[in-house]
């Protein structure tokens, strides 16, 4: 869907919660790519502070001092440099899977970001706030690391909550 100017993803009802699906094509390498979602120094560009060690049940810890967020979780699912799956949650949090997809193309790399949201949570704020961070990748792979982008995280919430029915 496009809502003012922003192509949206997809969410959808689950049993239990909703799933988001949002989509890039990247114009860099599937490799390049992959270094900005699992290492440290690139991570903390377009996310937050943090560490995954890459191994099926290691750590993964991101750390959002400002809001005082922090994702204290293991690695699910492992196929490097196509797939990480992990839970955005920590401790007693209910799990939140985050998978993240990538697959080579004929201009760079298909990047895939599938979220599993909570019943009782902001599905539409979980899913505008992925959009914030995954702007924030394409400027960081670029080379001009950029702040998070409080409007299109608010016209994209917007989207979201209306694709969900929440908002006429």
């Amino acid at each position: 869907m496009n809502k003012d100017g922003i192509e949206l993803g997809q969410v959808r009802r689950l049993d239990h919660g909703y799933e988001g699906r949002l989509e890039r094509l990247i114009e860099h390498d599937q490799e390049e790519v992959w270094r900005m979602l699992v290492e440290p120094q690139k991570i903390a560009q377009w996310l937050a502070p943090g560490s995954i060690e890459l191994r099926v049940g290691g750590a993964v810890r991101i750390d959002f001092a400002d809001s005082g967020i922090v994702i204290d979780s293991k690695v699910l699912k492992l196929d490097i440099p196509r797939l990480l799956e992990y839970s955005w949650s920590s401790g007693d949090e209910p799990d939140r899977p985050m998978r993240w997809e990538l697959s080579a193309t004929d201009n760079g790399t298909r990047l895939v970001l599938t979220v599993r949201i909570p019943e009782g949570e902001d599905a539409a704020r979980a899913c505008a706030g992925f959009e914030g961070h995954l702007e924030m990748l394409a400027a960081a792979i670029e080379g001009v690391p950029i702040h998070f982008p409080v409007d299109l995280f608010l016209k994209a919430r917007s989207g979201y909550q209306e694709l969900l029915g929440e908002k006429k």
